[in-house]
């Protein structure tokens, strides 16, 4: 009589966000101090050019046309990050000083002026069968606006909270994510194939990089003693408020994109782009624009990217089992929930 073999072990909690918790752990334990902290630094700032090297090197001509004759979703994704979630946050300032401290809002409000994600909303909306192409679109061409919005919109809403920004902030920002990505798309057609026939390059870089900033970030915050200034109390009222923030975006997205006529299929790209933030883009520009309050004020952003990604691969799933309709249009794309899996730990 024959076993039915069994399924294999899988954690109850996303591999990723278990390595930066570690991380954090580490930076407690051993921080980067002395002549260390600039190596610490530097090794993260070039990862984080090196990952955004990889995207542009990874977002072909073909698709960025696609996505511009998609305008209207585009844009609608660009609202959603560039000017309902900064109004969102405005408005969160009635939570100061009864749940957050003055310094944890302009965490939670820099987390509100971040560019989308991009490996998370694709993977995401091809786990629900929405429109995949879209998603790609609609993350990278977030991502190539916020390195030009969010320090702007820093600028105008933290101002002097943010470290002080400067035309020095805005060109850091360039030199650390916009060149490389052009620089990619240069070069994409001599190392295009390569990243097509190894695509777990662009993840391992991705995570890594993330890994290295954390790490970075967290070891000045424990060297200058910052994480002192956080009571448990407080990191659970900052919980509750990210909850309803996440919670506000994802349903404004999703029903606001149906009133404005977009079918299934594109709205769950409008959904999955639209409430999420990059931490692969926010905390390299956190480190420039806050200096040594930059491990504080990218508190609210770790805790709201591991949020996302716990309630988008909820609904992604949930989203995988509706019956498609003609109103999916070309653009959806089903994939196996199974073999897609949660891999957007990004």
């Amino acid at each position: 009589m024959s076993r039915t073999p069994k399924p294999p072990f899988r954690l109850p909690v996303d591999p990723y966000i278990l390595a930066l918790l570690g991380t954090v752990g580490l930076a407690a334990l051993l921080p980067a101090s002395g002549s260390a902290a600039p190596v610490a630094s530097g090794v993260a700032t070039g990862a984080v050019a090196l990952l955004f090297f990889l995207y542009g090197a990874r977002l072909s001509t073909r698709e960025a046309m696609d996505g511009v004759r998609h305008w209207r979703l585009h844009v609608t994704v660009l609202a959603c990050t560039f000017v309902v979630f900064p109004l969102l946050g405005l408005a969160a300032r009635a939570f100061v000083p009864y749940a957050l401290t003055l310094d944890l809002y302009h965490g939670l409000l820099f987390l509100c002026l971040v560019p989308s994600t991009i490996q998370s909303s694709i993977a995401f909306t091809s786990i629900a069968r929405g429109n995949v192409p879209a998603a790609i679109c609609a993350g990278s061409f977030s991502s190539i606006a916020g390195i030009l919005f969010t320090p702007l919109l820093a600028a105008g809403l933290l101002g002097n909270s943010g470290g002080g920004f400067s035309a020095d902030s805005l060109l850091k920002i360039v030199l650390q994510l916009l060149v490389p990505f052009l620089a990619g798309q240069f070069l994409r057609r001599w190392v295009g194939g390569f990243l097509v026939r190894h695509k777990k390059v662009l993840g391992y870089v991705d995570r890594g990089s993330i890994l290295l900033v954390v790490y970075s970030a967290f070891s000045e915050g424990m060297v200058r003693g910052i994480w002192h200034q956080v009571s448990v109390v407080r990191l659970g009222a900052l919980l509750a408020v990210e909850a309803v923030l996440l919670a506000a975006m994802l349903a404004l997205s999703w029903y606001g994109a149906k009133r404005l006529g977009f079918g299934r299929a594109d709205r769950i790209a409008i959904q999955f782009a639209g409430s999420k933030k990059s931490l692969a883009a926010g905390l390299p520009m956190a480190s420039v624009l806050f200096g040594a309050q930059a491990s504080l004020a990218v508190l609210p952003l770790m805790l709201f990217h591991q949020m996302q990604l716990m309630v988008c691969a909820v609904i992604a799933k949930r989203r995988a089992r509706d019956p498609l309709g003609e109103e999916c249009g070309a653009g959806a794309v089903p994939v196996p929930v199974e073999d897609a899996g949660v891999r957007a730990g990004r």
